[in-house]
């Protein structure tokens, strides 16, 4: 019997699965790439809402880049791994020799993956209406995209692994549209009232702020940055906590 391969090549093997699985779905390519390009265009021709200072079409990108984020590392993982969960793909998978730490790490880079064509679709939407980004700032909105990427997909996770597949598609789709508005799309400083300091210390406020802060005037977003860590670190202990692999 010939051994298993080597661990890097059963996490790349699934990372791979994972992200042809993800593409290939219609409705995930709907959520993740169609959806923000149309709030790309939207926000760039609108003069509604107020994205705050900076040329609107440099804002609307940014907005629309962590849309993307929010969209595959939570939506997207969230619903898929539920349903995984639900018919008892991840007890298999986790009893081969791709374990559950290869399972997750493969998840984590098809997340990455997407992300990547996101990126490169978004981004070449946005330069062709115009979008210039502050080549100070893209280091630091790459820092940004990692961060985000960890916290929303540590969130994703707690939530597939807690609760019933359907409740997790009502709910992941319920919080894609409730997080639009709290700093995704439109900065936290235009929002009214407690609604900008409530959406500063969300998720989704913390890296819109943050993505915006360094594509647009090419600052390192530390208060965001702490936010996001923050997040991430309390919903990976409890993903690690109260993730159930079946059921």
């Amino acid at each position: 019997m010939s051994a298993p391969a080597p661990p890097r090549t059963r996490v790349l093997a699934q990372a791979r699965f994972e992200t042809r699985m993800l593409l290939g779905n219609g409705e995930q390519l709907l959520v993740s790439v169609l959806l923000p390009a149309i709030a790309l265009v939207g926000l760039t021709l609108a003069s509604v809402p107020d994205l705050g200072a900076g040329r609107r079409v440099d804002l609307a990108t940014a907005g629309t880049l962590a849309l993307a984020v929010l969209s595959t590392a939570f939506t997207g993982q969230a619903i898929a791994t539920g349903f995984d969960r639900r018919a008892g793909v991840l007890r298999l998978l986790g009893t081969t020799p791709l374990g559950r730490g290869g399972l997750l790490a493969g998840k984590a880079l098809a997340v990455l993956g997407v992300l990547a064509v996101q990126v490169v679709v978004l981004g070449g939407l946005g330069l062709a209406l115009g979008w210039r980004p502050v080549a100070a700032g893209l280091l630091p909105a790459l820092v940004s995209l990692l961060l985000g990427t960890a916290t929303l997909v540590a969130l994703a996770l707690l939530l597939a692994g807690t609760v019933r597949a359907e409740a997790v598609l009502a709910v992941a789709n319920l919080v894609w549209v409730l997080l639009l508005g709290l700093g995704v799309l439109v900065p936290t400083s235009v929002l009214p009232g407690p609604f900008a300091g409530v959406a500063a210390v969300l998720p989704s406020g913390a890296l819109g702020d943050a993505l915006r802060a360094s594509l647009v005037s090419g600052e390192w977003p530390w208060g965001p940055w702490l936010v996001l860590v923050g997040w991430a670190a309390a919903g990976g202990a409890a993903a690690a906590r109260w993730f159930r692999w079946s059921g």
